[in-house]
């Protein structure tokens, strides 16, 4: 088995695999603290001697090269520590939300043919009945203690704690194009896709962001979104370049965020704008705008007012206002000082990353003219698993008559095409106008409409049944949906969305459902039609208010 080449670390630049990330800065540092997960901590000395041992765990079990590994796990050290172990033994990791329900985890372990997965006592219970369809699912790795089940076929049962006790050994030798990782987010159609991501893709992304964030050693960063999300993951590997520490949290309730950032003295928090739309609500201890040295959001537009409200509460803190693509990592942001002179706009691009606005024919677009957003750069991810023609409708070459492609190059450079309509003004500044396809944005989430539809139709309590997103001022969306009852009953909505809520993640969970009776209407493809459906909708729902506004024009 070949073995990885080791390089001496010479500053924090030298990384070019993600688990560098970590052993640079345990080399430089190995005494400074990594992570903080409740009461515990764990240096970055302690946390590389982890990830060694779990990399010669895993070569042991015979993983070989680029396999996947998933991870169905809160947030804790032995997240983070199978995270990077499974790249530096040569395999690819899957972070799984710890949200989804057994049958979505069951379905994307299927769908990238995961071979070993780490997981807990309490979630493998209730994972259980959905690993048997998983058919190339050959070691379970399970981290908390109480009884194991008995093995079954070709599926081993293995302890965390013994597989450290294997013996150090090197993983497999790769390069930094290679497979670092599968995250997967929801498509405008069917069930949810991976976005392949290489090393370089997550260490450029790390260097880019710690560069205009300005994070050092010095910093204390929360991790208050999964790590399922790009963003969320983030957090860990900008920290991790810097040599930074990272607050592990698991949160019921807003308030228990703002418990944490003011009992670790947090000094940069990244969150959605749900989350920060309920804290602006909230009290804010006085000591957090001490020490918090930046807040940034992720996930979709913040609201104005919800952003004058945190800059009043933390007048010494810098806000960082961006826009990124899970397909390219981080794509724009907002220099703090352009805040008050631009607060809708999503900024430039970050360094080294270009960003352009193209029209349908590859041209650039004119100062405030509508266009798509384009991302070229070391970020670009390596398209979708196992998905050819989704990977052809985003990841496309570069027009010949694009900047930066001068008419020579043969070669041709593969580019994320967004789908999302933005515009520049004249000093390149650029600003969201909208999503060209249907997906739904809900508490941070993308969610697609149709594995919506999906669920609900499994429910066999709906005989038709159609999901879009209704803007909302907290949410984002609100997801609606227009059902016809079952052939031959009667649709109780309230039986519904209780099915919903066991079958579903909770930000997936449709706000209303309506009623009508069937069948729903087609466009001249014959699929039902959820664009005129979503129209009449939106028209009752405005024709209410106008009637409401009628009775009482208080």
């Amino acid at each position: 088995m070949p073995l990885r080449a080791t390089i001496a670390p010479k500053n924090m630049t030298d990384a070019s695999l993600l688990a560098e990330l970590i052993s640079h800065s345990a080399a430089r540092h190995p005494e400074a603290i990594a992570l903080s997960y409740g009461k515990q901590s764990l240096s970055y000395g302690a946390l590389q001697q982890s990830i060694d041992d779990l990399v010669g765990g895993l070569v042991d079990l015979g993983l070989q090269r680029g396999e996947r590994i998933a991870i169905y796990l809160e947030k804790r050290f032995e997240t983070v520590i199978a995270s990077f172990a499974a790249t530096a033994a040569g395999c690819v990791f899957v972070p799984l939300n710890p949200l989804l329900k057994a049958d979505q985890v069951a379905y994307i372990m299927r769908d990238c043919n995961v071979r070993a997965m780490v997981t807990s006592n309490e979630r493998l219970s209730l994972l259980a009945p959905a690993l048997a369809a998983c058919h190339d699912l050959r070691h379970v790795i399970v981290t908390t203690s109480g009884p194991l089940p008995a093995a079954e076929g070709p599926l081993a049962y293995l302890r965390w704690d013994e597989l450290l006790l294997a013996g150090r050994r090197s993983g497999h030798r790769v390069i930094d194009t290679d497979m670092a990782a599968i995250l997967y987010t929801s498509g405008s159609t069917g069930k949810p896709k991976g976005v392949v991501l290489s090393h370089r893709n997550m260490v450029a992304g790390a260097k880019s962001v710690a560069s205009y964030l300005e994070n050092s050693a010095d910093d204390t960063l929360l991790a208050a979104l999964p790590l399922s999300f790009d963003a969320g993951f983030s957090q860990l590997t900008t920290a991790f370049h810097a040599g930074a520490r990272v607050v592990l949290l698991n949160y019921l309730l807003p308030r228990d965020v703002l418990k944490a950032l003011a009992r670790e003295k947090v000094t940069g928090l990244t969150a959605v704008p749900p989350l920060y739309i309920q804290l602006s609500e909230l009290d804010w201890p006085a000591e957090i705008s001490e020490h918090l040295r930046y807040f940034a959001n992720t996930g979709g537009r913040m609201p104005r007012e919800t952003l004058a409200s945190l800059r009043s509460r933390l007048p010494k803190s810098k806000p960082f206002l961006m826009y990124g693509l899970t397909e390219a990592f981080r794509s724009t942001y907002l220099p703090p000082d352009e805040v008050d002179r631009r607060p809708d706009s999503i900024g430039k691009a970050i360094p080294n990353a270009e960003i352009l606005v193209l029209r349908d024919d590859g041209s650039p677009c004119a100062a405030h003219e509508p266009g798509e957003l384009v991302h070229r750069g070391a970020l670009v991810g390596m398209g979708y698993w196992n998905d050819q023609q989704k990977t052809a409708e985003r990841y496309k070459p570069l027009p010949a008559n694009t900047p930066g492609r001068d008419a020579g190059l043969v070669l041709p450079e593969i580019a994320v095409f967004s789908g999302d309509t933005v515009r520049s003004d004249e000093e390149g500044f650029l600003y969201f106008i909208g999503r060209r396809d249907e997906m739904m944005k809900t508490s941070g989430y993308r969610v697609s409409p149709t594995e919506v539809e999906e669920i609900l139709y499994a429910t066999k309590l709906v005989g038709e049944c159609v999901a879009f997103g209704v803007d909302h001022p907290t949410l984002g969306h609100a997801i609606q949906v227009i059902a016809t009852p079952a052939s031959g009953s009667t649709l109780d909505t309230a039986a519904l969305l209780a099915e919903c809520r066991r079958r579903m993640p909770a930000y997936m969970v449709p706000a209303a459902v309506t009623v009508r009776p069937g069948p729903l209407p087609r466009n001249p493809n014959g699929k039902i039609d959820r664009k005129l459906l979503a129209g009449e909708f939106l028209a009752r729902q405005s024709d209410a208010s106008a009637a409401n506004k009628a009775k009482d024009p208080r």
